[in-house]
């Protein structure tokens, strides 16, 4: 396993179901954990690099609706 860390900021805050959606996102095969800083201003995910690459991890992360900043467009 290597595991990576990447950190996202948001657009806007999350809501209610998005954050939902933060918490499901574990489930997702090569996602270890998925947390919202302190701030509610960014995403810190930690994913198993030898399963997925950080393109797949953004667009699990667009796939959720989640406002992130930067990454796939």
């Amino acid at each position: 396993m290597t595991k990576v860390t990447l950190h996202y900021d948001l657009s806007r805050a999350l809501t209610e179901p998005e954050l939902g959606s933060v918490a499901d996102l574990p489930s997702t095969y090569g996602i270890a954990r998925v947390q919202v800083a302190p701030g509610l201003d960014k995403l810190i995910v930690d994913y198993d690099a030898s399963r997925m690459m950080k393109t797949d991890v953004e667009s699990v992360l667009h796939r959720h609706g989640l406002p992130i900043v930067g990454g796939l467009n």
